[in-house]
C-alpha cells in the first residue's frame, strides 16, 4: 500500500505539523516514508504546502506529481491541487474554508466542516487534527495508535496537556467518513 499525499494551506493553519505527524506515524508502523516541506516567503499567512509519501515499499522519490490524496485548507490550495490527483483518488477538504466546487467526478470529495468540530471541542487549532483523522479512516494507511504516538513525540512534555483535545479531534474526523 502507498499514499503519495499533499497537504495545502495558509502558513500558520498547521500544515507542516499535519505532514509531519503523517511521517512519523509511518515511521512508528514501521512504513517507508517521505517529508518535503514547501512554503513561500511568509512563514504566517503566506501560502504552504507538504508532500508526504507513506509506503510499505521503499520510496523512490520525496517529489509527488500525482498524488493519492490531498488534503486543503483553503481556496487557493484548492485551486492548485484539484486537478493533481490521481482519478480514484481523494481530496479532504475543511470545508468551513474551502467552498469552491469541485469540478472532478473520478475522485472522492470530503468537505469536512473541521473549524467547526474544533472549535466544539475548545480549541480551534486542533481543525487538522479532525482532518488526519478523516483521512486515516478513509485511507487505512495508518493507524489511530500510531498517529496518537507521533502526537506524544511532536507536542513534547511542555504540551502534553493538549493531547485529549487532539485525540478527540482524530477520533471526530474518523467518524465523518464512516
Amino acid at each position: 500500500m502507498k499514499e503519495e499525499i499533499i497537504i495545502a494551506g495558509f502558513g500558520g493553519q498547521g500544515v507542516m505539523s499535519m505532514g509531519q505527524l503523517l511521517a512519523f506515524a509511518g515511521m512508528k508502523q514501521g512504513k517507508e516514508v517521505s517529508w518535503l516541506p514547501s512554503y513561500g516567503p511568509e512563514q504566517r499567512g503566506g501560502t504552504a504546502n507538504v508532500s508526504v509519501v507513506i509506503s510499505d515499499s521503499k520510496v523512490g522519490s520525496p517529489i509527488i506529481d500525482s498524488p493519492t490524496t490531498v488534503i486543503l485548507l483553503n481556496n487557493p490550495s484548492f485551486e492548485k491541487f484539484e486537478k493533481k490527483v490521481v482519478p480514484g483518488g481523494n481530496i479532504l477538504t475543511n470545508g468551513d474554508l474551502v467552498n469552491l466546487p469541485c469540478k472532478r467526478n473520478d475522485i472522492s470529495l470530503f468537505s469536512i466542516q473541521a473549524t467547526t468540530i474544533a472549535e466544539k471541542l475548545g480549541n480551534h487549532r486542533v481543525a487538522g487534527m479532525v482532518i488526519l483523522g478523516a483521512f486515516i479512516e478513509k485511507t487505512g494507511i495508518l493507524s489511530k495508535e500510531s498517529l496518537v504516538e507521533a502526537l506524544l513525540h511532536v507536542l513534547g512534555k511542555e504540551k502534553q496537556h493538549l493531547i485529549p483535545v487532539n485525540i478527540a479531534a482524530l477520533e471526530s474526523g474518523m467518524e465523518m467518513v464512516l
